[in-house]
């Protein structure tokens, strides 16, 4: 199979990382070459959100602000150059709510990956959970970011449906409408317009 340019790092604080990868074999890629070729880097900071130890390459050893400050650090200044092929996928920032205070990680977040990633030209996605934080917290992350994206569930459809919508991008046109997203048996997921 040939891939597009460019590396993906996931940070799984939500899931094992043996998940992501079967998740990502189910959708036809090769995991064992992509990981092998450091196309992808899966960092296991779910391993650290249940109290144990990691047996992956890349770990992230604790989720309190300061332990993860300065391994952010250290990731940041080990190559300060731009790496604009480069995307980092934070799936559930929410977690660790569990383990800082809210104003703590926020403020850690503001200070640390978002700049770096625009002074290094990286993509990053970070996944929130809706209505658990303050707005605080929400206007701070919306405001330092250059684009958001919407997913939701509108339980009022028969069958149910899983909605995407662009709410925001800096600098760029958009369309802000809901689209339904179609999820194929081997998880593709597709955009109906």
């Amino acid at each position: 199979m040939e891939y597009a340019r460019g590396s993906v790092s996931y940070v799984a604080l939500s899931r094992p990382p043996d998940d992501i990868r079967s998740q990502l074999r189910q959708l036809g890629l090769d995991v064992e070459e992509l990981e092998q070729t450091e196309r992808l880097l899966i960092t296991d900071a779910y391993s650290a959100s249940i109290g144990q130890k990691s047996k992956e390459k890349f770990a992230v050893p604790s989720l309190k602000v300061m332990d993860l400050s300065l391994y952010i650090g250290r990731e940041s200044m080990s190559d300060p150059s731009p790496a604009p092929e480069f995307l980092i996928v934070v799936d559930n920032i929410s977690i660790l709510d569990r383990f800082n205070a809210e104003k703590n990680w926020v403020e850690m977040y503001l200070t640390r990956p978002i700049p770096m990633a625009k002074v290094r030209q990286i993509t990053n996605l970070y996944g929130i959970i809706e209505g658990i934080h303050s707005d605080w917290a929400y206007k701070q992350l919306e405001a330092a970011v250059d684009g958001i994206i919407d997913f939701k569930l509108d339980a009022t459809s028969n069958p149910p449906q899983n909605l995407i919508r662009i709410r925001n991008v800096r600098k760029v046109g958009f369309d802000g409408r809901w689209n339904r997203l179609k999820t194929e048996e081997n998880f593709e997921v597709t955009v109906e317009k």
